[in-house]
């Protein structure tokens, strides 16, 4: 049983000062190593933390304590960690661009270093041991495999040429790393605890949304220094957490989901395209000019007030619609961004996974679907008159959903339960699972990417001792099996540049 700080006989302050504070900072704000807070640990609390102060990290860093602690005092400097801080600290522009390092020996490349086609690369995150492997889409060689922050969480994100990666961890760190060198540019951290990052629709800009501080930092791609830090602070004075931030291309724009208020923003990405120019909002009823912030230009900020706070969201495909889930997770919510309200609700028990969202063309109408964290069900909605058409039952919770534009199938994972090594295989147009997979038993087997005319699906063993299984698309047989670390998000270039249907932002 962890113990509390307070009633620890050890001087947890103490023993942090002279064990820790030289790679995570007295701050416990990070430093050569993550920082120590509870917003940036996530899960890694309790008995966990104990054995990683008492015997170390594999693949990092952290050193073994245990030979020159006590289990009591082990006990209570992982109860300090998990502490939160007695004051939120700010991040300032100046401290942000304090960080930023920049490679003195980066050379920039005028073409590819490989052969392999550019637009068919695929990134796979491998948290293991916080690398990522760059794989060739086509023979599935690893190009590279580099370092990364700790903790990398969100989806990496291209410019839109996809030469450029930018890739984000938990505790606020962004890396640009360049496809065509196989080569890190620089980092910077952009906050202390972060959630995800958005690329603008001319790739100049990078939107990082931050937990801590109430913050959303926009850095200038091209050197990673900072464009603008906007508080996040509801209309009635409330300050809050920026659950997700994601472009709109076609409206030049970031949305921003708020976890704290009941708001969602948006946030213009060019200068023309503020929120009284045609084409951002064209038109809004009676009663919603207060939607609309009195602000043009680059960077310029629309409220949209709504009954809840949303925790995730994803687009239409025309981002007219933003479909998101409320923190309860007993429903979904359709927002117009044309008229700045919601415009309908989704009745989805079971904690929609909507940041997780696909949809396809079905019988000539366009569908969606979203998998469930609390219940075995896809749900499939009708995205004309916001029906829900069926509900797919499944092995058990899922957190993935994955298809591609020249794929007959939907494929949806198992993540949660006893059942986690299981994929099913579903047809889109009966609705019916076709196959289930279990290429590991015993082992979590979890999200799907595809290569980019969709002939090949990539999916991963999701543990330490883990894999990458090529699959072909169509007749659903296993290829070839790549030895990962822990391999979670994989990212094919094209797919994402161009919004491929059957991924998510």
């Amino acid at each position: 049983m962890l113990a509390s700080a307070a009633d620890a006989g050890s001087d947890p302050v103490a023993l942090y000062s002279e064990h820790c504070s030289a790679c995570h900072a007295e701050t416990r704000l990070g430093g050569t190593g993550p920082a120590l807070i509870p917003e940036a640990l996530g899960r890694i609390k309790g008995e966990a933390l104990e054995e990683i102060i008492a015997n170390g990290r594999i693949a990092t860093q952290m050193p073994a304590f245990a030979e020159d602690l006590t289990a009591e005092d082990i006990a209570a400097l992982a109860a300090y960690i998990a502490e939160p801080l007695a004051e939120t600290p700010s991040w300032t522009v100046h401290e942000v661009d304090a960080t930023r390092d920049l490679k003195t020996d980066y050379i920039s490349a005028k073409k590819p270093v490989f052969s392999a086609d550019p637009m068919n690369i695929t990134l796979v995150v491998e948290t293991g041991d916080h690398h990522v492997s760059v794989l060739d889409g086509d023979t599935f060689e690893v190009l590279d495999r580099f370092a990364t922050p700790f903790a990398v969480h969100g989806g990496p994100k291209f410019t839109p040429d996809g030469r450029y990666v930018f890739i984000m961890s938990r505790d606020g760190w962004v890396q640009k790393y360049d496809i065509w060198s196989l080569a890190e540019i620089g980092r910077v951290r952009a906050g202390l605890n972060s959630r995800n990052i958005a690329m603008s629709h001319d790739g100049k800009w990078l939107a990082v949304a931050n937990y801590l501080p109430n913050t959303l930092t926009i850095l200038a791609t091209d050197d990673l220094s900072v464009a603008r830090i906007i508080d996040v602070v509801g209309r009635e004075g409330n300050p809050s957490r920026v659950s997700a931030v994601y472009q709109a291309p076609d409206r030049k724009s970031f949305v921003l989901a708020l976890k704290d208020v009941p708001e969602v923003w948006e946030i213009a990405t060019d200068p023309g395209a503020g929120p009284y120019h045609e084409g951002f909002v064209h038109s809004f009823e009676k009663g919603m000019e207060e939607s609309l912030a009195a602000e043009e230009g680059l960077f310029a900020r629309r409220r949209i007030m709504v009954d809840a706070p949303i925790d995730d969201f994803f687009f239409s495909p025309d981002y007219q619609n933003l479909i998101g889930t409320n923190r309860e997770g007993d429903k979904g919510v359709v927002v117009n961004l044309i008229v700045g309200r919601e415009i309908a609700e989704l009745p989805l028990p079971g904690m929609p996974h909507l940041g997780s969202g696909i949809s396809w063309m079905r019988d000539g109408r366009r569908v969606m679907a979203t998998p469930h964290l609390r219940e075995g069900m896809l749900s499939v909605i009708d995205m004309k008159d916001w029906s829900v058409i069926d509900t797919i039952r499944t092995d058990g919770p899922g957190f993935f959903l994955r298809s591609h534009q020249n794929s007959p199938y939907v494929w949806a994972d198992v993540f949660f339960g006893p059942n986690k090594d299981k994929m099913h295989v579903i047809d889109k147009e009966t609705l019916q699972i076709v196959k289930t997979l279990n290429p590991a038993p015993g082992k979590t087997v979890a999200h799907v990417e595809f290569t980019r005319d969709g002939s090949k699906a990539l999916v991963s063993i999701w543990e330490d001792d883990g894999a990458v299984i090529v699959y072909d698309a169509v007749t659903l047989e296993e290829l070839k099996r790549l030895p990962m670390r822990k391999p979670s998000g994989k990212y094919n270039v094209s797919n994402k540049i161009h919004f491929e249907e059957g991924t998510s932002h």
